[in-house]
């Protein structure tokens, strides 16, 4: 579903937001999308590494895709173009909430090794430290992180700019996260830069 959001997401914004590639790449996320539930519908825990591979090339074509709207955004507000608000807003949020979902993504695929990888307990050590993991009185001992609590993970870094009750653990973890955070102050601020400046 989260798949599906961040593809629907892309579509939907306007053309100088997307460029060319628009609908080959959507294309391409929507057939590694369903080459993911036909080869392993559900909860997709079976351990495959074609299938990662396939999981890990979904999340980075919607990345590039992402990336590549948020330069065009970029590019769009310095130039001294005066948009319409109300596309700039929503232009905005649809590029800063494909970035909160995508980052999300990638948390979950790629923390100890991605969800197939936890759940047969292939990696003691988490990426990513949740509250329930340290303190056992909160959860089951057998609590284990899922897709909504990455995304959780995803939005809080994304509007904090920084960590709050999941900590990152490894190197990688602390560098994306940093990225992640990086992309969405950018996005905020120019965006709502830009639309005070259209409302004046």
């Amino acid at each position: 579903m989260t798949v599906v959001a961040t593809v629907a997401l892309q579509a939907s914004l306007p053309a100088h937001l997307v460029g060319p590639a628009r609908w080959p790449l959507v294309g391409l996320a929507l057939v590694l999308f369903a080459v993911l539930v036909i080869a392993d519908p559900g909860r997709i825990s079976r351990e495959s590494a074609l299938l990662r591979v396939v999981g890990l090339g979904l999340i980075a074509v919607i990345s590039a895709a992402n990336a590549w709207s948020v330069a065009l955004l970029v590019d769009w507000l310095i130039g001294g173009h005066a948009p319409d608000a109300t596309e700039l807003l929503r232009s905005g949020a649809a590029v800063w909430l494909t970035n909160v979902l995508v980052f999300a993504l990638w948390y979950w695929e790629l923390d100890r090794g991605g969800p197939a990888a936890r759940a047969a307990g292939r990696r003691d050590l988490p990426d990513f430290e949740f509250a329930q993991m340290t303190e056992t009185s909160l959860a089951p001992a057998d609590w284990e992180p899922h897709l909504v609590d990455y995304l959780y993970l995803s939005f809080t870094n994304a509007t904090a700019f920084s960590p709050t009750d999941v900590l990152p653990l490894s190197r990688w973890a602390k560098l994306i996260m940093m990225l992640q955070s990086a992309v969405s102050l950018v996005t905020v601020a120019l965006v709502i830069a830009r639309a005070v400046n259209v409302l004046d």
